[in-house]
C-alpha cells in the first residue's frame, strides 16, 4: 500500500486540537473516501508511528477510537485491518443510501417490484389506514459497491408520494422531496436464517444467518408514513445501539453481530 502519510496528508493542515484527534479525523476521512480499502492491512504500529512522526501512544489512542467505532478491526497475531463490515446506528433514523454514502460506498438497487394498490388488512392496521386506501409498494435488493447487502420491502401510504416513479436510489430522499420524510421510527429486530429464495437473491448460502428488521416511520403529526421489512446479511452488518446513562458521564456501546455457528 502507498505510504499512509501520503494518503491522509499533513496533520498540521487539520487545524488545532490534540494530535491524536487530528490523526483520528484524518484516518476516518481516509476510510470514508476509501483511500483505505476494506480488508486492507495497516502497517505495524511501530512502523506507522515512525512514518507519521507521532508517538506510539498518540497513534494507539487514534486507532483505539476507530476500532471502537467498528471502522478498524484488530486481529490477534495479524495486525490492524480496515473493517469490511457496516455498522448501523439504531439511535439515528437514516436510510440505507445515507448509511452507505457516509462510508464512501457506492449504492444501487435492483428492483424486485414497485406498484400501487389497495391496502391489505394487515397493512391497514400497521399504517393506520382505512380499508381500500391506496398504498405504494417498493421491493428491492440493496447493493453497496456491487455487493448485495439487504432485501428491503417498503409500503408507503398513497398520500406520501406522487407516484411510484419518483423513487430512485433513495426512498427517504423521495419522501423528503414530498415533505413526508419520517421524523421518528419504531424498529423491531430478530435473528433469522435466510431461506433458499432469499439466499439466491443475495448470492449467499441458504441457511446463512441474518438480521430481520420491521420498521414503522412516523410524521410529526403522528401518522405512519412507512412500513418496511428488511433482511440484512449477518456477515456484513453490525447493528449498534448507544445507551446514554444520564446518571453517569460514561456511555455504553452495545454491538450486535450475527455470525454463522460452525
Amino acid at each position: 500500500m502507498p505510504l499512509l502519510a501520503e494518503q491522509i496528508g499533513p496533520l498540521d493542515a487539520l487545524g488545532g486540537g490534540p494530535l491524536y484527534r487530528r490523526l483520528e479525523d484524518a484516518l476516518r476521512e481516509a476510510l470514508r473516501t476509501q483511500r483505505l480499502k476494506p480488508n486492507e492491512a495497516l502497517p505495524p504500529e511501530r512502523d506507522l508511528a515512525s512514518e507519521l512522526s507521532v508517538s506510539r501512544i498518540t497513534l494507539r489512542k487514534a486507532l483505539d477510537s476507530l476500532v471502537e467505532e467498528g471502522l478498524l478491526v484488530r486481529k490477534q497475531g495479524a495486525g490492524t485491518f480496515v473493517a469490511n463490515r457496516v455498522e448501523k446506528q439504531f439511535a439515528k433514523l437514516s436510510s440505507f443510501s445515507e448509511d452507505m454514502a457516509a462510508r464512501g460506498r457506492t449504492v444501487r438497487s435492483e428492483w424486485l417490484g414497485r406498484s400501487i394498490g389497495a391496502v391489505t388488512p394487515d397493512d391497514a392496521l400497521t399504517l393506520g389506514l382505512s380499508p381500500g386506501a391506496a398504498v405504494y409498494r417498493f421491493n428491492r435488493i440493496r447493493y453497496a459497491d456491487d455487493v448485495a447487502m439487504a432485501l428491503e420491502y417498503s409500503t408507503i401510504p398513497g398520500f406520501g408520494l406522487d407516484g411510484v416513479d419518483v423513487v430512485g436510489a433513495s426512498l427517504y430522499a423521495a419522501l423528503e422531496a414530498a415533505g413526508n420524510r419520517p421524523v421518528r421510527a419504531l424498529q423491531r429486530l430478530r435473528a433469522v436464517l435466510f431461506n433458499a429464495e432469499q439466499a439466491k437473491l443475495l448470492g449467499i448460502e441458504a441457511g446463512a444467518p441474518g438480521l430481520y428488521i420491521e420498521r414503522r416511520g412516523f410524521l410529526d403529526d403522528g401518522r405512519v408514513i412507512e412500513a418496511t421489512q428488511s433482511w440484512y446479511r449477518g456477515d456484513a452488518y453490525d447493528f449498534v445501539a448507544e445507551l446514554d446513562m444520564r446518571a453517569r458521564p460514561k456511555r455504553c456501546l452495545i454491538r450486535c453481530s450475527i455470525r454463522k455457528i460452525p
